[in-house]
């Protein structure tokens, strides 16, 4: 099998995967995923389209990560991955999107407005 490539973002935070028939290995900015995401929560988010396709120990992922936080990271990561599970095998659609796996979470962070310290938290106000 030849490598499928796919991105996923949220956030500010953007990823490539690249994956590869292998024995599971996740390299993830040529680190172990273990030692990236030390937290147990965020290894759950990353492996998540794995365990409900049935794919766990198939294939070798590749990731190239940046942009954004630890937690926006850990959830583009799952959407790349979950892209790239349905472009190997489309019959793993309907299992990722009725888990929401598919859908990309559009919600950021609202600009800062002009007159105010925050997007739309104002300052103290003064009667004298």
């Amino acid at each position: 099998m030849e490598a499928v490539n796919a991105l996923g973002r949220r956030k500010a935070a953007v990823a490539r995967v690249y994956l590869n028939d292998g024995k599971g290995n996740i390299i993830v900015n040529k680190k172990d995923v273990k030692v990236y995401f030390p937290l147990e929560q965020l290894q759950y988010i990353v492996s998540q389209p794995l365990s409900l396709t049935n794919s766990e120990g198939k294939y070798d992922i590749d990731v190239n990560l940046y942009g954004g936080g630890v937690k926006g990271q850990a959830e583009a990561l799952r959407l790349a991955i979950s892209r790239a599970l349905v472009k190997i095998d489309p019959e793993h659609k309907s299992v990722l999107k009725s888990n929401k796996l598919l859908t990309r979470d559009p919600r950021t962070v609202e600009r800062k407005k002009p007159g105010r310290p925050k997007a739309r938290k104002r300052f103290q106000f003064s009667k004298r």
